[in-house]
């Protein structure tokens, strides 16, 4: 009895461990199917510890009272944290992407997506700095959406 239990278990063990290495091919699949996906969130991942390691060492404080001081504007250094860098950096690293997928053939991929995440990071990013409302974000997102609709009606009848 105990003998058949362990061949059991053995063999629960082997399907795991094809069912595992399954999985870990299909992962390894995704990301060398999609190499600029796995870039840009490295880079995004990058960025964001390179401003927070500048906020950290008060290089960030410098950097935008500097920046006060060329544009003349005081509300700068009260508007700009580290966080909100980081949410504009990532939504410019995402509209990178998006205008890489639109003018290399091998990467291209629907990008509406990704064009409305960027916005929202950006919006989040930049909301106290211009005092956007998110209504006009989401009036940015309902246009965009409605600019894809009519491509994607366009480039279907061809």
């Amino acid at each position: 009895m105990s003998n058949e239990k362990d061949e059991k278990f053995d063999e629960k063990a082997v399907e795991k461990q094809d069912e595992k290495s399954t999985e870990e091919k299909n992962w390894e699949e995704k990301w060398s199917r999609d190499p600029l996906g796995a870039v840009t969130w490295a880079l995004i991942f990058i960025w964001a510890g390179l401003v927070l390691l500048a906020n950290n060492l008060g290089w960030l404080d410098s950097i935008i009272v500097r920046s006060t001081d060329l544009t003349g504007i005081d509300y700068l250094d009260q508007a700009i944290d580290a966080w909100s860098i980081i949410l504009v950096g990532a939504g410019g690293l995402f509209l990178l992407q998006v205008l890489v997928r639109v003018l290399v053939p091998q990467y291209r991929r629907p990008v509406t997506g990704t064009i409305i995440f960027a916005i929202i990071l950006i919006g989040a990013g930049l909301g106290d700095l211009v005092n956007w409302s998110w209504t006009l974000v989401i009036a940015l997102i309902f246009i965009i959406i409605g600019v894809s609709i009519i491509v994607r009606g366009i480039t279907r009848s061809r």
